[in-house]
């Protein structure tokens, strides 16, 4: 029954999913259907009216400027008019359902502007209308009429959209040119204009001008841009030109002369205006053409998605059941066989107790299985009554306990090393000369070398790498850590193509993996010869190249090792003793823990060329940049916004280091060989030595400077105690720090003599933190009794130890304690010199004195 309602959920739930997908794209496409039919009709329709309103404004404008112009011409005008109007409410009135809200408030204001047309008639008729406010409710009527073109052009296609662009520009020219003409043309009746006319005339110009040069005819295919390039030979072009650079000349402030060619510009306009209706009809196919194209590829797409889409839920369905039932059958029988081993094999393991000797062969009888997962475990049911299952026991106890102690003794060395990396990072920064920093470079690096070293131990005991980052990371900026943690990094070359970003959870491994790829290339190949890097995304995620000029492996070794990276062995340390490529089985660890997937092949250089497949999952996208406190925590200067967009290639150099420092404005910059990678995949073909760890810090995002973070006064908060001196945000990251190097930790929390918190980790809240520093100040006040009541002297550290928790509190100084809870697994002698190590900082941070030595480590324990 399990069985049966394990198949049935994830078919029943690809078939909702086929469906939902297919109903998706089914309403897109008849969304961009009815989009496509309505731009269809709208756009004739809107061309037809605005030409018709347009020819009634001019009309209008003449008969209100010389009352003795006959009406005719107007009344035909206006029959045309409510033509094209009916023609428009009847095209746009239906279809329009679950168009895009622009289109619809479009469309609407368009319908809407028309229903004053006939009380603008009436006024004009009346005589009580103005010039400026017929002409402006005619305008306003267009202006509508064309801004529901505008959003017809407005797709989700870009191919579409890019076609309706010249076609809405030219409707917005020819408004333009219509209103100099309806404007010119009550001009010449009245005689003259006034200043406001002409000021618009020349604004109309412009805008006109800028439209058809600038964006119309860059923008036209190339048959008409050369009906267009005609247009403006013609003679009738000439004198709209000629008119209008005559306007132009004119200043406002002088008499408002009209230009004589009053005759001329009306033929003129009578032969343009076809000729710019052409062009626009023209325009309008074309658009209707791609938006039909758009509609018909939507539609195949649908009708392939959907056909595929079913027939894979066929097969899986009918396969999931298949192998339900023959999964069951299997499981029945393998049921029935532990049910007799669960009688047979405590005898036998009695007998064996005793001494006796059996013949496996005689008491086991094999059962055939398959290959399988199921088949294994048939055969793991077989292997279950041979040998003696006590001396197995016993023999998997001592085995887990040696790594265990291997782990122990690698996280010791490990926390050393960090210590020693922060305190080479601290005489880098003191020190200008650049032998010495040289010196202090190649030690930073032996040391960054040495941790990946230590953490293989960790992870060939079983156990995972400490170092953790919270935020996704640059994969240029993976790839350069790794770099910072290879002895002959100076031949590796790097090439990152665009700005590809990993997945928090994917930095240590990725960058653990690579380093130790990179380090099997460089040790395999022979100098010089360089070792080239490369990454970049592709369809199923990103992909790292690592390739060497080396000799190369024989077939069967590539085999070997692709068998391996893809099904990870058990690693016994005692018989891998001496093999030279330990490296290779944590990469295959490591790749197994986050599905990754790695291939050794022949290179054409004949050297090796391993490819590393990371799931899109772990790909991440770009970061947004920091907003909220945490960019007010940690203002940057210029030249640590530009850090975050270029980055070192490679390690650096003393003289790189001093150009550094100049640039923050410390020492004259000295001459630097270190070149930057460009994002965008770009390669710096002559690499140069530099830092080696010029890549990451566990915990802190790319281009951030990882040490001594940026103070903030404590404006607006009231200080813990009197010498208290620094927030409590200042200290948060040393207290982060601590979490994450040492394992175990929970929580940490820095305390006043008051009970106040001065700083808390990120792991816990601030109301958690408030009552742990309250009961560790009842500790405290519970230990100051003991002294009261003994004379024991000054309180310097208490550990509480629980079922399941250690409490350890230490004195950070004068006034301030430092309290730390940490599940069972942490170990003590670790976690007091951590603690030690971390007072110091505190004890400075804090401008008081931390305790004197480092021997009340090992004091008293309560509870």
């Amino acid at each position: 029954m399990v069985l049966l309602v394990l198949a049935l959920i994830p078919s029943l739930a690809l078939a909702a999913l086929w469906g939902v997908s297919t109903a998706q794209l089914a309403l897109d496409w008849r969304l961009q259907a009815r989009h496509a039919a309505l731009a269809e009709r709208g756009i004739t329709l809107t061309g037809d009216l605005a030409a018709a309103l347009r020819e009634e404004r001019r009309l209008t404008a003449e008969i209100l400027a010389d009352p003795e112009t006959s009406p005719t011409a107007l009344r035909q005008q206006r029959e045309r008019t409510d033509k094209a109007v009916r023609a428009f409410r009847s095209g746009t009135g239906s279809g329009t359902a679950g168009l895009h809200g622009e289109l619809r408030d479009a469309l609407a204001r368009a319908r809407e502007e028309l229903r004053v047309l006939p009380e603008v008639r009436e006024d004009v008729d009346d005589r009580i209308s103005t010039q400026p406010v017929v002409f402006g409710s005619f305008t306003l009527m267009i202006d509508s009429a064309l801004k529901f073109t505008d959003a017809l052009g407005n797709t989700d296609n870009g191919a579409v959209s890019v076609r309706a662009q010249p076609l809405t520009d030219l409707m917005w020219a020819n408004e333009t040119l219509a209103r100099e003409d309806a404007v010119l043309t009550r001009g010449w009746a009245a005689g003259h204009l006034d200043k406001t006319e002409r000021s618009d005339l020349v604004e109309w110009i412009g805008a006109q001008q800028y439209l058809f040069e600038d964006r119309i005819a860059s923008r036209l295919p190339e048959t008409e841009a050369a009906f267009h390039h005609d247009t403006t030979l013609m003679d009738a072009w000439h004198t709209k030109t000629v008119v209008e650079q005559t306007l132009l000349q004119v200043p406002l402030t002088e008499p408002e002369d009209l230009p004589r060619e009053a005759g001329r510009w009306r033929e003129a306009m009578e032969e343009l205006q076809p000729r710019l209706q052409e062009l626009t009809g023209r325009l309008a196919a074309d658009f209707n053409r791609a938006n039909a194209d758009s509609v018909w590829d939507l539609m195949v797409r649908m009708v392939a998605a959907s056909a595929i889409g079913l027939g894979a839920v066929v097969v899986v369905i009918a396969l999931t059941l298949w192998l339900t039932g023959s999964l069951r059958q299997r499981i029945l029988a393998l049921r029935d066989e532990a049910a007799r081993l669960e009688t047979e094999l405590p005898a036998v393991v009695e007998r064996l107790q005793r001494g006796e000797d059996i013949d496996v062969d005689a008491e086991v009888r094999e059962v055939p299985h398959g290959d399988d997962e199921l088949g294994r475990l048939g055969q793991a049911l077989n292997l279950a009554r041979r040998s003696a299952v006590e001396t197995a026991v016993r023999e998997t106890e001592q085995h887990r306990g040696f790594e265990r102690l291997l782990q122990r003794i690698a996280r010791r060395t490990q926390l050393l090393i960090g210590l020693q990396l922060k305190k080479l990072d601290e005489m880098e920064r003191r020190h200008e000369d650049p032998e010495v920093l040289e010196g202090l470079f190649d030690l930073d690096h032996l040391a960054a070398r040495l941790r990946r070293y230590e953490e293989n131990l960790v992870i060939l005991g079983g156990g995972q790498p400490q170092r953790r980052w919270r935020r996704p990371v640059p994969v240029l900026d993976v790839l350069r850590s790794a770099l910072g943690e290879v002895q002959d990094y100076r031949r590796i070359q790097i090439e990152v193509q665009g700005r590809p970003w990993l997945s928090e959870r994917a930095v240590g491994p990725v960058a653990h993996i690579v380093a130790e790829l990179m380090e099997n290339a460089t040790a395999f190949s022979k100098p010089p010869n360089p070792v080239e890097a490369r990454a970049g995304l592709v369809g199923r995620g990103l992909v790292v190249e690592i390739e060497d000029r080396g000799l190369g492996m024989e077939p069967e070794e590539y085999d070997r090792l692709n068998a391996m990276m893809a099904e990870p062995p058990r690693m016994d340390m005692m018989s891998r003793a001496d093999d030279a490529r330990l490296g290779l089985y944590v990469v295959a660890r490591l790749a197994a823990g986050l599905a990754l997937t790695l291939e050794f092949r022949p290179s054409v250089f004949g050297g090796t060329r391993v490819i590393v497949m990371i799931p899109a999952e772990l790909v991440a996208d770009a970061p947004e940049p920091d907003t909220g406190a945490d960019a007010d925590a940690a203002p940057r200067s210029d030249a640590d916004a530009d850090a975050d967009v270029r980055l070192p290639l490679l390690p650096r150099t003393p003289e790189s280091a001093a150009a550094a420092r100049h640039r923050r404005g410390r020492v004259p910059p000295r001459a630097s060989g270190t070149r930057a990678l460009r994002r965008d995949g770009g390669r710096v073909p002559a690499p140069v030595p530099h830092h080696p760890r010029a890549g990451l810090r566990a915990g802190h995002p790319p281009g951030r400077r990882q040490h001594a973070p940026t103070r903030r006064n404590s404006k607006g908060r009231p200080r813990m105690t009197q010498r208290t001196t620094a927030t409590d945000r200042d200290l948060d990251w040393l207290l982060d720090g601590l979490v994450e190097q040492v394992a175990g930790t929970l929580h940490a929390v820095i305390l006043s003599d008051d009970g106040m918190v001065v700083s808390q980790s990120g792991t816990i809240e601030r109301t958690d933190a408030e009552r742990l520093a309250a009961v560790a100040t009842g500790q405290q006040s519970l230990a100051r009794g003991i002294d009261e009541l003994f004379n024991g002297g000054a309180v310097r550290q208490i550990i509480v130890e629980l079922a399941d928790l250690w409490l350890f509190i230490i004195s950070a100084g004068k006034g301030t304690h430092l309290a730390v809870v940490a599940s069972q697994e942490v170990d003590a002698e670790v976690m007091s010199v951590a603690m030690y190590t971390l007072v110091q900082q505190v004890g400075r941070k804090l401008g008081t004195e931390p305790r004197g030595d480092s021997s009340s480590a090992d004091g008293g324990r309560s509870g």
